[in-house]
C-alpha cells in the first residue's frame, strides 16, 4: 500500500454545508507531484464504483493512523471524479475530541495537507515537460487522511462549516443527558435541603423545651450504646454539589 499526499489550501469557510462537513479535492489529475508520479483521470473511477457498492463509508483518518479509534475522525460521504481531479466531501465526528482539534487546525490555517492509501492496479513511465514520470492509471482507495506534511501543492479545501461554539462540542444527545442530570442533582438538593431544616426545627424545639425525651429499653451496664449516624451531611459534599450545579448551569446556558 502506498500514500499520496497533497497540499490543502483553505479557500472558504461558509454556511452552505452541513456542521464538520468540507469540500475538496484529494487528488489533482496531470500535476507531477515530488515523487515523479502523475495521478490520471479515471485512475479513481473503478475503485469508486467498488466503494459505492459497499454497505460502509470511506474512512477519513488522521495521519494514516490505522489503529487508534480516535484517529478515524469521521468518512468521505461522497467522493467522484471531475475534470480537476479527486472531489470529496468529509465528515468530521466533532463529537470525537481528536476530529475537533482537527477541525480547529484546518480553519485556523495550521493544517493544509491531504493524503490519501492506495495500491496500484496500473501504471506506465512517461513524459511531462522532457520529464520522465509514472503515470498513474488504476488506483484502489483504502482511506483519505488529514496530515501534517504534503507534496502536491494543487489540492484545495473548498468549503468548511462552523461546528464549534465557543471552543465546546455538544450534541443534542449529551445536551439532553446533562438536562437530565442537573434535574436530578436539583431535585436531590431540595430534598436534603428539606430534610435538613426540619431536623433543624426540631432540635430547636427540644433545646427551647428545655426536656429529654424519655429514655425506653435503656442498655445494660457495660453495654457500649449503638450511635446513630450524622444526619447533616459533611459541608465539602454541599460544596461538591453546588460547585456541579454551577458547572451545569454554565452548559446549560
Amino acid at each position: 500500500m502506498d500514500l499520496k499526499i497533497c497540499t490543502v489550501k483553505v479557500k472558504a469557510i461558509g454556511d452552505e454545508t452541513v456542521d464538520g462537513t468540507f469540500q475538496a479535492y484529494a487528488s489533482v489529475f496531470d500535476n507531477v507531484d515530488s515523487y515523479g508520479d502523475v495521478v490520471r483521470k479515471g485512475a479513481f473511477e473503478r475503485t469508486l464504483a467498488e466503494w459505492a457498492e459497499k454497505d460502509e463509508k470511506l474512512p477519513l483518518l488522521w495521519g494514516h493512523d490505522f489503529y487508534d479509534p480516535f484517529s478515524n475522525i469521521g468518512h468521505i460521504e461522497e467522493a467522484k471524479e471531475d475534470e480537476h481531479g479527486l472531489w470529496v466531501e468529509g465528515v468530521l465526528d466533532l463529537e470525537n475530541p481528536k476530529a475537533a482539534q482537527v477541525y480547529r487546525l484546518i480553519k485556523g490555517g495550521r493544517v493544509a495537507q491531504m493524503s490519501f492509501a492506495f495500491d496500484t492496479e496500473s501504471s506506465r513511465r512517461g513524459t511531462v515537460d522532457g520529464v520522465d514520470v509514472n503515470e498513474l492509471l488504476d488506483l484502489t482507495l483504502y482511506e483519505v487522511s488529514v496530515v501534517p506534511l504534503g507534496a502536491n501543492a494543487e489540492t484545495e479545501i473548498l468549503a468548511v462549516k462552523h461546528g464549534l461554539k465557543a471552543g465546546r462540542v455538544l450534541s443534542a444527545k449529551n445536551e439532553t443527558a446533562l438536562r437530565s442530570a442537573l434535574e436530578q442533582i436539583q431535585s436531590g438538593v431540595t430534598a436534603v435541603n428539606t430534610v435538613l431544616a426540619a431536623v433543624g426545627e426540631s432540635e430547636d424545639d427540644s433545646k427551647a423545651s428545655g426536656s429529654e425525651p424519655a429514655k425506653t429499653n435503656e442498655e445494660p451496664a457495660g453495654v457500649k450504646p449503638v450511635e446513630e449516624p450524622t444526619r447533616t451531611p459533611p459541608a465539602p459534599k454541599r460544596l461538591q454539589l453546588d460547585l456541579a450545579i454551577g458547572e451545569l448551569e454554565t452548559i446549560k446556558s
